[in-house]
């Protein structure tokens, strides 16, 4: 395993925030250098997910089913309904009335990988920090240089959480929030 103490997030760049009415939709996307059949097991094998996601899930996401996730910092698990499947390019599922789509799009021999995610507009860019750090987690995973998952409280206690979520609060024209 990679050295964590090393990585230090980039610019506040992969987010984007999607309003309609009163629903938040945060929006990620990220270019990985590795095929969207690799990025699939990792978005959906909970050994995978174990090391990078902010969550651990009971059963892998691969079905229309559902599945109990517990979110790091919590003890209760939550049940994920898993909507719709089709490997390798889209998963939805919701979670705590929470709806969560990622995309797979192949491009030039690498994947583009988007999350939406509606959130609760007071904690959209503490959500875009996290997934930000996730996403990056993930593509240090993918190369084989696994820095291991920053999540829950140690990730907001991270110096580049902390900026990202100044960075994203501006961004997105919001207070930033107090926890």
């Amino acid at each position: 395993m990679s050295n964590p103490e090393t990585y230090a997030p980039g610019a506040a760049d992969l987010a984007h925030v999607r309003k309609d009415g009163e629903t938040w939709t945060l929006v990620l996307t990220k270019d990985l250098r590795h095929p969207p059949e690799k990025v699939w097991r990792a978005l959906t094998e909970p050994a995978h997910l174990r090391e990078w996601a902010p969550f651990d899930a009971s059963a892998g996401f691969g079905t229309v089913g559902t599945v109990n996730v517990t979110w790091v910092g919590t003890t209760a698990p939550v049940e994920a309904r898993i909507t719709r499947v089709e490997p390798p390019k889209l998963l939805e599922y919701s979670s705590s009335g929470n709806d969560m789509r990622w995309e797979l799009e192949g491009r030039d021999g690498g994947t583009r990988l988007t999350l939406w995610a509606v959130i609760d507009r007071r904690f959209i860019s503490m959500g875009a920090a996290g997934w930000h750090i996730s996403f990056d987690v993930l593509e240090r995973l993918l190369d084989g240089t696994p820095i291991g998952r920053m999540a829950g409280a140690t990730a907001m206690q991270f110096e580049g959480w902390q900026r990202l979520n100044a960075e994203y609060a501006q961004q997105f024209g919001i207070e930033l929030p107090k926890w």
